[in-house]
């Protein structure tokens, strides 16, 4: 492959085979394997309860800017705007959703434990910083109370592209863009086999997921008929690039497979010298075959190709590593039970085989219909002679005896299974946090909505 002359160092795509050695670059072996988390926060200033816009002396611009002086972190820019901060040893990065949802992504690290103390540290840094500015943060899959016209734009230009291109093809595409919140966690495979494994364990039980992080029961001031409307919003969100990839369970599936699926999916945009260029809709097949429309006779990048696949949102996501996508946004003190919960199966084989014969003669049609019906019932979403609640335990109990094999301590000789407890308290009640979010709004709360700000914040 020559090198790109108009992208920086990113090396020119010469087949599709070059995009299948892309993903299989992801292949590590167990002792290079990383916990990656990415949680996104929504922002509000706590007197009026409103969002906060970016620019001013107390918006989301000055929130990075107080954050830069920490020496921590370095710009990212878009068009002569802050809209990031990436970490000055390399590491995690922050940067904003497009209702100035402020997420921090952070770095590949070898345990749970680390990840926690990773978290705190953010949380800290965070305070310090917004707290003289009247700035809080919610932890909720939806925003409780603000319309969508209430909602600031970030100057980040690719949202400036999917906006308008998601109104085209779902109607809750722009819900998903500026009142959605999500964590995230994102782990390694070894070789294609193993991310085959991994990729179906997690698809088959990513709304069972969905049910133990229900968190986003309210919407436009009142309760939405929803436990997870967040769950709910990716339901109409441009099919094309959502949902619960069925080919993934067919003989034949590899690195391969899902590339020829990534190059169906119609392209939001290219950068060129720092410019982003409307594709919306366009053929990647097209682009490798240098008939994009927008640069005809080019054809395109490793990063090209990396952009692309970043904008593909199935229910799990396949990079260089497998990204977990089907919680919503939470409390602060259950961001580290996503990655705990998804460690604990897949880099424990005794753990990932046993969560294998829990789901591998799951229909595609059981799988979907679980999907579907998730978001209103969650943990009381019934599977033939089961409830979600019983696979969900199920689920937790594989997780924390692959945490134990695991044996991971911190300096008080505690090992990860720690970071299950949220999750084990959900079970124990019955009732995720949306069902106690919706207790309260009835009871203790008498209908006052607001009330949310205080009990679901930070």
């Amino acid at each position: 492959m020559s090198m790109a002359t108009d992208n920086g160092d990113s090396p020119l795509l010469g087949s599709r085979a070059d995009l299948v050695e892309a993903l299989s670059r992801g292949c590590k072996p167990k002792s290079e394997w990383r916990i990656g988390t990415e949680h996104e926060k929504f922002s509000f200033y706590r007197e009026t309860l409103k969002p906060v816009p970016y620019g001013g002396d107390k918006g989301i611009r000055a929130l990075l800017e107080g954050m830069m002086k920490s020496g921590a972190w370095e710009p990212v820019d878009d068009d002569g705007k802050l809209i990031g901060l990436k970490s000055s040893d390399g590491g995690g990065a922050i940067s904003l959703e497009p209702g100035g949802q402020f997420e921090l992504s952070g770095a590949p690290l070898a345990t749970v434990h680390e990840t926690c103390v990773e978290t705190n540290d953010h949380l800290q840094q965070l305070r310090a910083v917004a707290d003289p500015l009247g700035i809080g943060f919610l932890g909720l899959g939806v925003t409780p109370t603000w319309s969508l016209a209430e909602i600031p734009h970030m100057p980040k230009s690719r949202y400036g592209i999917m906006a308008p291109y998601m109104d085209k093809v779902g109607s809750l595409g722009t819900s998903m863009m500026f009142r959605s919140c999500t964590v995230q966690a994102n782990l390694d495979f070894s070789s294609e086999i193993d991310m085959v494994q991994k990729l179906r364990v997690s698809l088959a039980l990513q709304p069972v997921v969905t049910a133990l992080f229900a968190n986003s029961p309210f919407l436009d001031g009142k309760p939405n008929g929803y436990l997870s409307f967040r769950s709910q919003i990716w339901r109409d969100t441009d099919p094309d690039r959502t949902g619960m990839l069925p080919f993934a369970f067919e003989d034949g599936m590899g690195f391969e497979r899902y590339v020829d699926y990534a190059l169906d999916v119609p392209m939001y945009f290219i950068r060129r010298n720092g410019n982003y260029i409307n594709t919306a809709g366009e053929s990647f097949r097209a682009f490798i075959d240098g008939k994009l429309p927008q640069l005809p006779g080019e054809t395109p990048t490793i990063a090209d190709w990396e952009d692309h696949i970043s904008t593909i949102f199935p229910e799990v996501r396949l990079k260089q590593f497998l990204e977990m996508r089907g919680a919503d946004g939470g409390p602060w003190q259950e961001i580290c039970a996503l990655p705990a919960l998804w460690a604990g199966i897949f880099y424990d084989q005794s753990a990932l085989d046993a969560a294998w014969d829990m789901v591998k003669d799951w229909t595609e049609e059981e799988r979907q219909n679980m999907r579907d019906a998730v978001p209103v019932t969650a943990l009381k979403t019934p599977f033939r002679n089961k409830t979600l609640h019983e696979l969900a335990q199920q689920m937790v109990d594989i997780s924390h005896a692959g945490l134990k094999a695991r044996n991971k301590l911190n300096w008080e000789e505690a090992d990860e299974t720690l970071f299950l407890t949220p999750l084990q308290n959900t079970l124990k009640l019955g009732k995720t946090r949306a069902d106690r979010l919706l207790d309260l709004y009835h009871g203790a709360w008498a209908g006052e909505i607001n009330r949310v700000y205080t009990d679901a914040a930070f």
